[in-house]
C-alpha cells in the first residue's frame, strides 16, 4: 500500500537571498537574448502590432506569476511549483511539471552555453566554442555550489549590465526622436508604426505568428516562485517582486520596441543584427557591436546561471517526494549540491556538442524550450485555480497576496496557453517543437509509473 507523502521542508533560510536579490532576479528574468536578438523576429512577423502582442504576452505573464505569488506566499516550499501541481492536481501533475521544468532550463541552458561560444568567437575568432562553455560552466556551477547568496550576487551583477544597456538604448533613442541626433539615413518618426502597411502589415495572422517569439523572450520568469523558499521575507520581497511586472514589461519590451520601430522601419529590422546594434549605430557608437556583444554575454551567463538554480531547486524538491532520484534531495548548507552537479554533468554535453557539432547545436536544441516554457505556465496557473477549490471562503479572504481579478484573469491567462498550443500546430515552424514535447511528455509518464514514482500520493492541500 503506497504512503501519503509528508510536506518537504523548505531550505534552511537566515543566509539567503535578500530583498535585493529577488527583485534583480525578478528583473533580470525578463531581459535576456529573446529581447537582445529574438525581437526581431517577431516584428517581422507581426510589424508594429507587435507592441501589442507583447502587452498581451505580458498579461498573461502576469497573472501566471500573481498565480505562483499567491501560492509561494502562502507555502513557501522547494519544490515550488512542482509541489503546488502534485498537491492540487495530483502525483502525476506535480512529476510531469517539474520534469518539464528541469527539461526546460536543460534545454535553454545548452542554447545560451552555444550562444556564449559564438559571441566570443568575436574577439577570439579562433578560438574553439568547446573551452568557452567549459570556462561557463565553471563560473555558473561555482556559484550554484557556493550558496544561494553567491548565486544572487552574480545574478545582481549580470541583471546591472542588461538593465543598464535597455536604459541606454531606450534614452538614446529618445534622443534620435526628440532631438534628430544620429545619422541613419532611414526615416525616423512615430509614423514608422502605421506608414508601411499600416500598424497591423500582415494582419491579424501576422500578430498570432508573433505570439511564440513573444512568450518565449518571457521565459524563465517563473524563478521569482523557486527563490520564495531562500528569501529571508519571502511574504514581502515576492509580491514586491512580481508587482514590478508590469512595469517591467512596459519599460524594458513595450517601449524597448516601440523605440525600435519608430527610429527603423519595421521592414528594415531583418535580425542580421540585433535591434539594439542598429539604434547605438544610428548615434554613431561605432563600437556598438562590441559594446552589445558584451550585454549578450551577460544575458547568457545569467540565464544559465538562474536556470541551474530553478532546476536545483525544483528537481530537490522532488527527490523528497519520491518523484526524482533520492540522492538528488541531499543539500549542504541549503544548496542542493547533489542535484547541481547532475544538471553540471548533463550540461557537459553542452562541451561536447560545441566540440562535435559547433555549427548545428544552436538551432538543435533552441527550437525545443517554447513547448516546455508554456507547459509549466498553464500547470502553475491550473495549480492555483484547484488551490483555491481548497480553501473556504474565509481562507480565501485571509490569503496575504491573493490574485486579482479573480478568476477571471486566471481563466483569460489558462485559455490563452491553450490557444498557444493550437499555434503550434498551426505553424510548421513549431512542429519539431510540439512533437519533442509531446514525446518527452510521453516518456516521462510511463516512467512515472514504471520508476514506482506514481506510488507517492500527493500531500494533503492546505
Amino acid at each position: 500500500m503506497s504512503t501519503q507523502a509528508t510536506a518537504p521542508a523548505p531550505l534552511p533560510r537566515g543566509a539567503g537571498l535578500k530583498a535585493r536579490h529577488i527583485h534583480f532576479i525578478a528583473l533580470g528574468s525578463a531581459i535576456g537574448t529573446g529581447l537582445f536578438y529574438g525581437s526581431a523576429g517577431a516584428i517581422q512577423a507581426a510589424g508594429p502590432s507587435v507592441l501589442l502582442v507583447y502587452l498581451l504576452g505580458g498579461a498573461v505573464v502576469y497573472f501566471m506569476l500573481r498565480a505562483l505569488g499567491e501560492m509561494a506566499v502562502h507555502l513557501p516550499v522547494t519544490g515550488s511549483f512542482a509541489d503546488y501541481a502534485r498537491r492540487y492536481l495530483g502525483g502525476w501533475s506535480g512529476y510531469i511539471t517539474g520534469w518539464m521544468y528541469a527539461f526546460e532550463m536543460v534545454i535553454v541552458c545548452l542554447a545560451d552555453l552555444t550562444a556564449i561560444a559564438v559571441y566570443m568567437k568575436f574577439w577570439f575568432p579562433d578560438s574553439p566554442q568547446w573551452i568557452w562553455v567549459a570556462v561557463t560552466l565553471l563560473i555558473v556551477g561555482a556559484a550554484n555550489l557556493a550558496s544561494a547568496r553567491w548565486f544572487g550576487e552574480l545574478e545582481f551583477g549580470m541583471t546591472i549590465i542588461k538593465v543598464t544597456a535597455v536604459v541606454a538604448m531606450i534614452i538614446g533613442g529618445a534622443a534620435i526622436l526628440i532631438f534628430g541626433l544620429g545619422s541613419g539615413s532611414q526615416h525616423v518618426g512615430v509614423d514608422n508604426l502605421w506608414n508601411d502597411g499600416g500598424f497591423m502589415p500582415h494582419g491579424f495572422g501576422g500578430m498570432i505568428s508573433a505570439f511564440i517569439l513573444v512568450l518565449f523572450a518571457f521565459g524563465g520568469t517563473e524563478i521569482i516562485g523557486v527563490t520564495a523558499s531562500e528569501a529571508e521575507k519571502p511574504e514581502k520581497s515576492i509580491p514586491e517582486a512580481v508587482n514590478t511586472v508590469p512595469v517591467r514589461i512596459l519599460l524594458f519590451y513595450v517601449l524597448a520596441i516601440f523605440v525600435i520601430v519608430a527610429i527603423n522601419p519595421w521592414r528594415t529590422i531583418t535580425g542580421d543584427e540585433s535591434p539594439f546594434v542598429q539604434i547605438f549605430t544610428a548615434l554613431g557608437v561605432n563600437w556598438a557591436a562590441a559594446l552589445l556583444n558584451v550585454v549578450v554575454i551577460s544575458a547568457a551567463l545569467s540565464a544559465i546561471n538562474s536556470d541551474l538554480f530553478g532546476a536545483g531547486r525544483v528537481i530537490t524538491g522532488m527527490a523528497r517526494t519520491n518523484h526524482a532520484p533520492k540522492f538528488m534531495a541531499t543539500t549542504k548548507r541549503g544548496v542542493p549540491v547533489m542535484t547541481t552537479i547532475a544538471l553540471l554533468i548533463v550540461l557537459v554535453i553542452g562541451v561536447a556538442l560545441n566540440y562535435f557539432l559547433p555549427e548545428s547545436v544552436f538551432e538543435t536544441v533552441a527550437a525545443l524550450a517554447t513547448f516546455a516554457t508554456v507547459f509549466v505556465w498553464l500547470m502553475i496557473l491550473l495549480a492555483q485555480v484547484a488551490s483555491r477549490r481548497h480553501m473556504s471562503a474565509t481562507e480565501q479572504a485571509a490569503l496575504k497576496f491573493p490574485v486579482p481579478l479573480w478568476p477571471y484573469g486566471q481563466y483569460f491567462a489558462i485559455a490563452f496557453i491553450i490557444f498557444t498550443f493550437g499555434i503550434m500546430a498551426w505553424q510548421p515552424d513549431f512542429h519539431s517543437a510540439l512533437i519533442v514535447g509531446v514525446a518527452f511528455t510521453l516518456v516521462m509518464t510511463v516512467l512515472y509509473f514504471v520508476t514506482g514514482a506514481s506510488k507517492s500520493q500527493s500531500a494533503p492541500a492546505e
